[in-house]
């Protein structure tokens, strides 16, 4: 008996969005005589954050965004970030789930002496989705520190924040052979103790990676979100040795879902 014959079209629609997209487009492809109903606005925009609105109005083309179909927004939100707050974060939609990605750039975060020329400049990279990067000409006292308020990211849901960075030639000579400090807390609270990394990806190919878009990363921590709508999470990289510090690009502080709750 076929089914999708049967229920009205509502009660399909409802059954699909409480599914997984990826499920969704399974079922389009195993069975064709639903792809309509997979395709409906009424099924994806149940898997688009509920507060999905709101945050493309932050963005510089809000108005073309919110034209589109469900479906076409939710294949545009993970394959293309979008650029919000002024330009200084970046939002997309894990593909798979849905839930909440966010990149905080170098300006959303706060970088002792980055507003000193003689320490750091603010440059564009072609390569960059932000308008400007951040690189360190030089330090002593090198930190960096991101913080995003919970209530921005998918609840319930393990987030691994990563470094986005690249070291220029001084850089590399500068951070080879010697480690930073990398942690991350939530209200204050370690989710795990810091850990030392080099940011020479020769020194330490487990951590540091390469990634797609021509930046490395490197992992600072993880956490778990469940504190609702009144948590804090923090993000800090930190090298207060008295080493000369020299040649790191930062783009950013990436936050995304480690793994998809059941």
């Amino acid at each position: 008996m076929d089914f999708t014959r049967i229920l009205p079209e509502e009660c399909l629609c409802l059954i699909i969005s409480c599914t997984s997209p990826a499920d969704a487009c399974r079922s389009a492809l195993v069975c064709p005589a639903m792809r309509s109903t997979v395709d409906s606005d009424a099924v994806w925009e149940k898997f688009l954050p509920s507060d999905y609105k709101s945050i493309i109005l932050e963005s510089s083309s809000p108005a073309s965004l919110l034209s589109m179909g469900k479906k076409e927004l939710y294949f545009r939100l993970f394959s293309h970030p979008i650029l919000i707050q002024n330009a200084t974060m970046s939002f997309q939609l894990e593909k798979g789930s849905g839930k909440k990605w966010y990149m905080l750039g170098a300006r959303a975060l706060s970088i002792s002496w980055a507003e000193t020329p003689h320490h750091w400049t603010w440059t564009p990279q072609p390569d960059s989705r932000f308008p400007e990067v951040a690189e360190l000409n030089h330090v002593w006292w090198l930190e960096v520190r991101g913080r995003i308020e919970t209530r921005m990211l998918s609840p319930n849901t393990k987030y691994a924040a990563y470094l986005v960075f690249k070291l220029n030639s001084t850089g590399a000579i500068s951070f080879k052979d010697r480690t930073v400090d990398l942690s991350v807390s939530v209200d204050g609270i370690a989710s795990r103790g810091a850990q030392k990394v080099s940011l020479a990806s020769r020194d330490d190919p487990r951590h540091v990676r390469e990634r797609g878009d021509g930046w490395m990363e490197v992992e600072m921590g993880e956490f778990l979100n469940e504190c609702g709508d009144d948590g804090t999470a923090e993000f800090i990289l930190k090298e207060i040795a008295g080493y000369l510090n020299q040649g790191l690009i930062i783009e950013g502080i990436e936050l995304r879902p480690k793994d998809i709750d059941s």
